[in-house]
Order: C-alpha cells, then sequence, then structure tokens
C-alpha cells in the first residue's frame, strides 16, 4: 500500500533481498490486490489470491518477473498453503459453504472434504449467474443475479436488490454467514448485487473511483445494473423490488430514499450513514472520511455535504426498516437512530430494530436469526401482501 490513510489501497507484493537489499514492488505491474500469499518449494513462485472480476481467484507470481497468471479460478480461495508439491486451501461459492481442496501447482483442483455437501444437496439453493453491463460513462460494470429455487417457468419473483459496504468491497462468487443472497431466494426472492464504481476486483482505478463521489457514480451504476437485470431476466419482478444495504449500503439506501423512489416498494437500512457531517465527528475511524470526501468537514464541507442523505429527507416516501447496533462504533447508533425520527416524523412507514449487544455487524447467532426473521417479514410485508400492489 502506497498511500497512508487509504485502507483500499493496492496490496501489492515487495521483496527485499536479507538483510540489507532495497524492497522491489514484485507485482507493480498486476492491477490487482493480493489478499494472501504463500511460497512454491523452490522460491521461484509466489501463489496468491486476489479479487478478480467478481471472485477470488488463485493466481502464480513468477519472482523473476513479477508476471501473474490465473491458476484456479473461485469462487473464493483462502488460506492457501504449500504441502510438499500440493497446495491446500479452503474454497467456497455462491451456492457452497468452504470445502477443504487441493490442487497440484499445475491448477488442477479437487475437493479434500465434503462437510457441507449433504445440507446443501437438502437446502433450497438459487442458481448464481453474473452478468455485465456499461454502467457510469459507459465503462464496464459486473453484478450477479440468483434465481430462487423452484421458481416456475414463466413466473416472476419480487427482487431484493442487495447493496454493498465498504464502499470498497465486493457482492463476489462467495459465501457469507451475514448477507447471504441464498437466505432471500430461498425464501422466494430473487436476487440482483451490482458491484458499482468503488468495488474492488477491477483495478485500481475502478476502487478509487467512488472517492468524493459517494452518491455520484454508484448510484448510476446501481440504476443501470437494476435496469440492465430487469431487461435481461424476465423472471425478474420489477413491479416489486425492495433494497437493501449495509453500512456504505446503508448510506446508498438513505440516499436512494430521497433520489430514486421511483423503482421500489420498500428499503432496509442496516448500520447505514445518516448525516455526514456528525458521521464525520462521531465515528472511530476518523481517517476514513476524510480519504473519502478529501479532508476534515471544515476544510472540505462542500465535498462532504455533496451526497448527504439528510439534506433530502423532505422527500423520503418510501417504507424504511432501520437497523442499528449499540456497539456500532464505526457509524454509531444515532445515526439509525436519526433515521428513524426522520422517517417518523415524515409519517413514512417504519420501524428501528435495536441490538443494543451488537456493534458493526450481527455476529451473535441468535441476533442472526431475529435480523433475517424480521427482515424476510420486512420484505414480505411490502413485496407479496395485496396492499403492497396498491
Amino acid at each position: 500500500m502506497a498511500r497512508p490513510g487509504y485502507e483500499a489501497d493496492r496490496f501489492s507484493l515487495v521483496l527485499r533481498p536479507w538483510p540489507e537489499g532495497q524492497p522491489k514492488i514484485l507485482t507493480g505491474g498486476w492491477d490487482r490486490s493480493v489478499e494472501e500469499f504463500t511460497w512454491s518449494g523452490d522460491g521461484k513462485t509466489i501463489y496468491a489470491a486476489a479479487d478478480d472480476i467478481g471472485r477470488l481467484s488463485l493466481f502464480a507470481v513468477d519472482v523473476a518477473t513479477g508476471a501473474a497468471r490465473e491458476l484456479i479460478r473461485g469462487g473464493a480461495i483462502h488460506d492457501v498453503q504449500r504441502v510438499g508439491d500440493r497446495l491446500l486451501f479452503l474454497r467456497n461459492d455462491l451456492a457452497h459453504p468452504d470445502e477443504i481442496y487441493t490442487a497440484g501447482l499445475d491448477g488442477k483442483a479437487e475437493p479434500l472434504s465434503h462437510v457441507n455437501d449433504a445440507k446443501v444437496a437438502a437446502a433450497d439453493v438459487g442458481v448464481a449467474e453474473q452478468f455485465s453491463f456499461p454502467g457510469h460513462k459507459n465503462e464496464t460494470v459486473y453484478g450477479w443475479v440468483v434465481r430462487p429455487p423452484g421458481l416456475a417457468e414463466g413466473a416472476k419473483a419480487p427482487v431484493a436488490f442487495l447493496i454493498h459496504g465498504g464502499p470498497q468491497g465486493s457482492f463476489s462468487d462467495r459465501w457469507s454467514y451475514r448477507w447471504n443472497p441464498q437466505t432471500y431466494a430461498g425464501a422466494g426472492y430473487a436476487v440482483v448485487m451490482i458491484d458499482f464504481h468503488g468495488s474492488t476486483g477491477y483495478g485500481q482505478a475502478f476502487t478509487d473511483a467512488i472517492q468524493d463521489d459517494w452518491g455520484g457514480a454508484p448510484l448510476v451504476d446501481l440504476q443501470k445494473g437494476l435496469a440492465a437485470a430487469l431487461a435481461r431476466y424476465p423472471w425478474l419482478d420489477g413491479d416489486r423490488v425492495c433494497a437493501l444495504g449495509a453500512s456504505y449500503g446503508g448510506f446508498m439506501v438513505n440516499w436512494i430514499a430521497g433520489q430514486w423512489q421511483a423503482p421500489f416498494r420498500c428499503l432496509v437500512n442496516h448500520d447505514g450513514v445518516f448525516d455526514n457531517r456528525m458521521m464525520y465527528y462521531a465515528t472511530e475511524e476518523l481517517w476514513f472520511p476524510e480519504w473519502e470526501h478529501r479532508g476534515p468537514y471544515w476544510q472540505f464541507t462542500k465535498q462532504h455535504e455533496a451526497h448527504n442523505p439528510a439534506n433530502y429527507v423532505d422527500r423520503w416516501r418510501l417504507p424504511m426498516l432501520v437497523i442499528h447496533g449499540g456497539k456500532d462504533y464505526r457509524i454509531p447508533e444515532t445515526q439509525g437512530i436519526a433515521t428513524f425520527t426522520a422517517l417518523q416524523r415524515r409519517g413514512v412507514p417504519s420501524r428501528f430494530l435495536y441490538f443494543p449487544d451488537e456493534n458493526h455487524w450481527v455476529l451473535k447467532p441468535a441476533n442472526s436469526k431475529v435480523w433475517h426473521d424480521n427482515v424476510l417479514a420486512w420484505l414480505d410485508t411490502w413485496l407479496r401482501a395485496p396492499a403492497a400492489a396498491k
């Protein structure tokens, strides 16, 4: 990483001859960010995992030249170890939790464990598909759709439109125990997820593009991405859509409430930013808003206020479920309380779900069940109930 204060800068492999040699950036010509790595036995190759176009794949990096080639394509490959002349790693994807895999140095992989196979086979698992479309400035943007299992031919499914956090993150081909699209697909909802400008795995310039533009290019990508998905997949019901997001995704839900109401019947905001001004002064991660909005609030007020959801509350009308954790110091609970207050004073149908013992994420299993039960009930209320059709 080269830029102080920027958590999403590119992670490069750097070699330094021991003990007094000069550091050399090995992967400076490779526009991907290394997440983890391990050495080959002969020291001529480094095996590195990196996000790449919606997957966490494994690459072989030539130590002599720095050239990287894809060795094993994700899903999501992580915890890579070399054992003799074999590689050992964990691998998951949107349809299956982690299993242990082994592979030869030629990249031919096979599962070593089958811990989750029976449970996955017994579950209703949706089929995921990646797609692309021209997004902001006609640059190629990628997304995923998940078709709910058992959807009859010719039928349409209501849509859960998931917006990832970070904002420098990705909804990629990986399993999650928090924001898992299979949760919604298994309940009968189609899922659409867009890796908007600012997402990781598409080159550093694409990731950097969100700086000082939180509500600009990403919103355009989300709008174009949803439109592209609705046009391409006839089983998506464009008249029954709910947008859901956490952290930056929660910010975007609040931003959508004031900027892009038309396609949505409801919203779900988990630990999202309501007021950029108070976010700056209250977060424990002070360096973060200074990078994202160019500097301190008092010096860069215009940048902080340019995409501030609090400035557009007068436009809010979409029903919203607001969720927040009492131990969230990243985006403090007052942001969620303020969101709910604005909705209530506006007379907008809304609920506030509060977890006093959770932080920025809901991690306790019992709380996770409460979270999912309430979120799915909210979707059912606004996307399935007869009144929603009005």
